[in-house]
C-alpha cells in the first residue's frame, strides 16, 4: 500500500536544534483541516440558528468543538503512530463490500461539502460583486481548482502558508463585525446552557454538528500528520503526538471562535429585532448594514465568506485524494480529481439556482450540513475501534477516560441522526402522495445504512482477532512463481523515427540473445489511419513503411532476427494489439519526453500501454 499523500508524505524536516524550531515545524496540518470547520456550511447553520434562536443552539457549537477536538486527537494517535490514514486503516480491518460501502459514504460527505463551499463562494463572489449572478458565481469557482495544484507542487508548508492566511483574515473579519455589533455577554452566557427548542431547532442543531464534526476531515487530519518527519522512537512518536494535539487545540479553537461570531453577530444583529427568518447567507449581508449602521461590516463579511470558501474547497480536495487512495487502492491525477469533485457539486447547484432561485440556496447549504452529520457515524466509528486497539497502537492506544467520553459522543450524534431519520421519513409517508415509492425506497435504504452501521460498531468487537489474523498488511501476497528463462524470444520495440529509436533498439539486443527476434513497431497516427485503418494508402504510409524496412536490412545484415509492423490510429490501442497479435515476450519503448502540458494535451501513451499489455515493459 502506498504511503498516504506520498508527493508530500515526511516532506517537513521537524527534527531542528531549536525547540521553538522543532516545536513550530509540527504546526500545520491542524489548520488545513480547521477550515473545514468554519466553511460556507457552516455560516448557514450558524446564521438560521442564531437568527431563529438566539443564543440558544451556541452551546451546541461548544459541545460540537469538543467533540472535533477529541476526535481529531484520535486521527493524529492514528497517523503518527500507525503510518496509515482513517482510509487505509479501515481498508485493511474491513471485507470489501464494507469498505466499498465506507467509500461511496465518505466521498457523499466530501461532494456534499464541497457543494456547500461552490454555494458559498458564488454567494461571497456575488455580494463583493453585485453585478455577477450567484448562477455565474457557481460556474466561476470551477477556476479555483487549480489554486490547489499550484500551491502542492510548492511543497506543503506553502500550501499551509496559503490557508493559515485565509484564516487569519477570517478571524480578524468577524472580530471585527463583533466590536461594531457589541452583543452582552450576559445572554451570550445564557447560550451555554443545553436546551432544545423544537424539532426545527434540532434539525439545525444537527446541522451545526454536521457542519462542525465533519466526517471528511477526520481521513484528511490523520493523513496530513504524516507530512512530518521525525525520529520513530517510542519518545518522538510520544512528542509528536503532544505537539500535533496542541497544533488542533489552537486551530479548532480558532474556529470555534468564528463560528460562535457567525451565531453571536446573527442572534444579536436580526433575532433581537425580530428577523427570525434570515437562513440566507445574502440576506444576512443586505440587512447588516441598516442594522449596525456600518458599510464596513458586510464588506468583511463577503470577504471573509470567500475566504472560507476557498480554503475549505483546497482541503475538501486533498481529502478526496486521502479517501481514494485510501480504500480504493486507486489514484487520479489531481487536476482530474479537483474537478470531477467540483462538477459533482456543481450540478446540484446550477439545478437547485434555475428551478427554485437563488432564495433556495440557504436551505440547500442547510441540507449539505446535515448529510454530513448523517454520515459522521459511519468514521468515527472506525477511527474509535482503531485507537482502541492495543494490537494496531502498542503503548499509544487511547486512555480509558477518551474511549468512554469518544463512544459517548459517537452514540450521541449516532442518536440525534437516527431520530431526525426517522421523523423525516415518517413526515414523507405521511404527507407525501409517494408513499409507496418511498416506502419501497428510502425506507430498505435507511434500513440497509443502519444494519451497515451496527456491522461495523459490533463486529470488530466480536471478531478483532479475527480481523487482524486474515488481513495483513499486504493481503494479497501469494508465493512467487519462478520463471529461470534466462532471455526473452520475441521483443517488441516501438520506434517513432526519432533519436530514441537508437537506444530503445540497443536495449532490446541487450535483453535478448541471437535467437531473439526483434519487432519493430511503428504506428501511423495520420487522418487517413484513424478513418480507413489498415486501408489507408498515403504517402506517409509508404514513407514509414520505408523507414521500417531501412532499420529491417541494417539490422539484418548484423545476423539479428527483425519482423516489421505497423499499426493505425490510435497508439494506446494499436499497440497493445500489434504486441499481442505477434506474440511478444517483452516490450521496450523510449520515452516521448512530453510535459505537463503537452502531456495533458496528448496524454502519455506508455501509461496506457502499461496498464493494457500483460508482458514486461522496459522504458528507455
Amino acid at each position: 500500500m502506498n504511503k498516504s499523500l506520498e508527493e508530500v508524505n515526511s516532506s517537513v524536516n521537524t527534527n531542528r536544534a531549536s525547540t521553538f524550531k522543532r516545536i513550530l515545524s509540527f504546526f500545520g496540518p491542524a489548520y488545513m483541516v480547521s477550515v473545514g470547520y468554519m466553511d460556507p456550511g457552516n455560516w448557514a447553520t450558524d446564521i438560521a440558528g442564531g437568527s431563529k434562536f438566539g443564543y440558544s443552539l451556541l452551546w451546541v457549537l461548544v459541545m460540537s468543538n469538543i467533540i472535533a477536538l477529541l476526535l481529531q486527537s484520535h486521527c493524529v494517535r492514528l497517523g503518527v503512530v500507525t503510518g496509515k490514514d482513517l482510509a487505509q486503516a479501515s481498508r485493511e480491518n474491513y471485507p470489501k463490500l464494507v469498505n466499498l460501502f465506507l467509500y461511496i459514504l465518505a466521498e457523499i460527505a466530501i461532494a456534499a461539502c464541497d457543494l456547500a463551499e461552490v454555494i458559498g463562494m458564488a454567494i461571497g463572489i456575488h455580494l463583493l460583486f453585485p453585478g455577477v449572478s450567484i448562477l455565474a458565481g457557481v460556474v466561476i469557482t470551477v477556476f479555483d481548482s487549480f489554486i490547489l495544484l499550484f500551491l502542492l507542487n510548492k511543497g506543503i508548508r506553502k500550501l499551509e502558508a496559503f490557508i493559515i492566511s485565509l484564516v487569519v483574515l477570517i478571524g480578524v473579519s468577524f472580530l471585527i463585525e463583533l466590536l461594531i455589533a457589541k452583543p452582552a455577554l450576559a445572554e451570550i452566557a445564557s447560550g451555554l446552557k443545553p436546551f432544545i427548542e423544537n424539532d426545527e431547532a434540532l434539525y439545525i442543531a444537527i446541522g451545526i454538528i454536521g457542519a462542525t464534526v465533519m466526517p471528511h476531515n477526520l481521513y484528511l487530519h490523520s493523513s496530513l500528520v504524516q507530512t512530518r518527519q521525525f525520529k520513530r522512537t517510542p519518545l518522538d512518536i510520544k512528542r509528536a503526538i503532544r505537539f500535533n494535539v496542541a497544533d488542533s487545540a489552537i486551530a479548532l479553537n480558532l474556529a470555534l471562535f468564528v463560528n460562535a461570531s457567525i451565531l453571536i453577530l446573527a442572534a444579536s444583529t436580526f433575532f433581537k429585532n425580530g428577523k427570525h427568518d434570515v437562513a440566507e447567507i445574502q440576506d444576512a449581508h443586505q440587512l447588516l448594514t441598516p442594522m449596525l449602521g456600518s458599510t464596513l461590516a458586510p464588506i468583511l463579511f463577503a470577504v471573509a465568506l470567500i475566504a472560507a470558501g476557498q480554503s475549505s474547497t483546497i482541503t475538501g480536495t486533498l481529502a478526496g485524494q486521502v479517501v481514494m487512495e485510501g480504500y480504493l487502492n486507486f489514484r487520479l491525477q489531481p487536476w482530474i480529481r479537483r474537478l470531477l469533485t467540483r462538477i459533482i457539486a456543481i450540478v446540484p447547484a446550477l439545478i437547485t439556482i434555475l428551478i427554485l432561485g437563488e432564495s433556495a440556496t440557504g436551505k440547500l447549504l442547510i441540507l449539505s450540513q446535515v448529510i454530513l452529520s448523517l454520515q459522521l457515524g459511519f468514521a468515527v466509528i472506525p477511527l474509535i475501534h482503531f485507537v482502541s486497539d492495543k494490537s494496531k497502537m502498542g503503548n499509544f492506544v487511547i486512555p480509558l477516560w477518551q474511549k468512554f467520553f469518544s463512544w459517548v459522543a459517537a452514540l450521541t450524534i449516532i442518536s440525534l441522526n437516527v431520530k431526525l431519520v426517522y421523523g423525516e421519513i415518517s413526515d414523507l409517508i405521511i404527507n407525501s402522495p409517494y408513499q409507496i415509492l418511498i416506502s419501497f425506497t428510502l425506507v430498505p435504504l435507511c434500513v440497509f445504512c443502519f444494519l451497515m452501521l451496527l456491522y461495523i460498531l459490533v463486529v470488530p468487537l466480536l471478531t478483532k482477532e479475527k480481523i487482524v489474523i486474515q488481513k495483513g498488511f499486504h493481503q494479497d501476497l501469494k508465493p512467487l512463481v519462478l520463471d529461470f528463462k534466462s532471455e526473452p524470444n520475441r521483443i517488441a520495440v516501438a520506434v517513432d523515427f526519432s533519436t530514441s529509436d537508437n537506444k530503445a533498439i540497443n536495449k532490446a539486443l541487450q535483453l535478448g540473445n541471437k535467437d531473439s527476434t526483434l519487432i519493430l513497431i511503428h504506428v501511423l497516427e495520420s487522418t487517413n489511419a484513424v478513418v480507413y485503418g489498415e486501408d489507408a494508402y498515403d504517402h506517409e504510409r509508404e514513407e514509414d513503411f520505408q523507414k521500417l524496412k531501412h532499420y529491417q536490412e541494417q539490422l539484418t545484415h548484423e545476423n539479428i532476427r527483425v519482423e516489421i509492423q505497423l499499426g493505425f490510429g490510435n497508439p494506446k490501442q494499436a499497440i497493445p494489439e500489434l504486441i499481442l497479435k505477434n506474440n511478444c515476450d517483452t516490450v521496450v519503448m523510449g520515452t516521448h519526453g512530453h510535459k505537463t502540458i503537452k502531456d495533458i494535451l496528448l496524454g502519455t501513451t506508455i501509461e496506457s500501454v502499461r496498464h493494457t499489455i500483460k508482458v514486461p515493459l522496459v522504458l528507455v
